[in-house]
This record gives C-alpha cells, structure tokens and sequence, in this order.
C-alpha cells in the first residue's frame, strides 16, 4: 500500500521532469565529442556535415572544447565567414571550453580564430530551426476566411505550454491524495 502510494506521488514529478528537459534546450558537444574543433582531414569530415545532421533549437548551446592556448572560436557574419575575415567578430571566445547559447532561429557562423585555420576548413555555420517547428503535432487554428483588419499576434507559446502542463501536473497530484 505504501508503494503503492510512493509511485502516484512520484509519477507526477517524473513527468514534471520530462517535460522542463524537454522544454529546456540541450548542451550540443560540436561535432559530438571533445576536439572536433579541429583543421578536418577531408571535406566529409568538415563539421558543417556534422551541422547539417543535427536539429538544434532555440535554447540549445553548443559547447566546444579545444586547446584555447592554441586556438579560439570567433562567431562571425556571413560575410567574414565566405571570406574568412577574423578582424571583426561577434564574440570571440578563447577559454578552451565555449558554450554558445542560440538564442533565436536561424544560420549561426562560426570559426577558428587561429591563423590560417578558417581557409583549411575549421569553421561551421549551424541553423537553428524556428520556434514553430518546435512543437510538432499542434495545428494552428485556420485562418477566417473574410478578416480583413491587421494580423493578430499568436497567443500561444513555451510559456502557455508550461502553464498548461503545471496545471495538469497540480490537478493530478491533488487528486491522487
């Protein structure tokens, strides 16, 4: 009986769990280990290719992990990324373990800040799909047909997901007690 009653009150904290991991973005190793961040050996082995397999989100950080006393991480335009162009970067970061955190949809440039390594290929650009596709198997309400004022801002978001699912979480726990 007593067991019985331990799993009900722990099962709604398990899902609270699940849902602020889900909710929360991840930390993303580059190129998915310690000192990807490297000059790569062939175009296959680039991190761009590592870049296109993954799905990163806003939230996420990217986490680099390198020598800093030899190399750095320079965010950049686009621009000075086709060009390799290390005068003028975003943030520059040399602390041999870097986490960027992506704080809005779209390309990210990065590259190494040691000389000569961006033309040999050490650099990557990620793109970090947007809010709505964030959140798959939710359909938005369709569109009236004859409205013809100015566009309404959605009203839904993390915060209404969150909100909705906390008062899920209490109506659960107080009807199991």
């Amino acid at each position: 009986m007593a067991a019985k009653a331990f799993s009900r009150s722990i099962t709604p904290l398990v899902l609270l769990f699940i849902f602020l991991s889900f909710a929360q973005g991840k930390e993303i190793m580059v190129g998915g280990k310690t000192g990807a961040w490297k000059i790569p050996s062939s175009e296959s082995d680039s991190l761009n290719k590592w870049a296109e397999k993954a799905r990163f989100q806003i939230g996420d950080s990217l986490v680099w992990k390198y020598d800093g006393g030899k190399d750095s991480v320079l965010q950049v335009s686009k621009e000075d990324y086709t060009s390799c162009n290390t005068s003028n970067p975003i943030a520059e970061y040399k602390d041999g373990n870097t986490k960027v955190k992506l704080e809005k949809s779209g390309p990210y440039f990065f590259m190494s800040g040691a000389k000569g390594h961006c033309e040999q290929g050490q650099k990557m650009i990620v793109v970090v799909m947007s809010q709505k596709h964030r959140y798959i198997g939710i359909s938005p309400a369709p569109s009236p047909v004859d409205f013809e004022g100015p566009a309404v801002a959605p009203t839904s978001g993390v915060a209404g997901l969150k909100a909705g699912f906390l008062v899920t979480v209490g109506v659960l726990v107080l009807g199991l007690f």
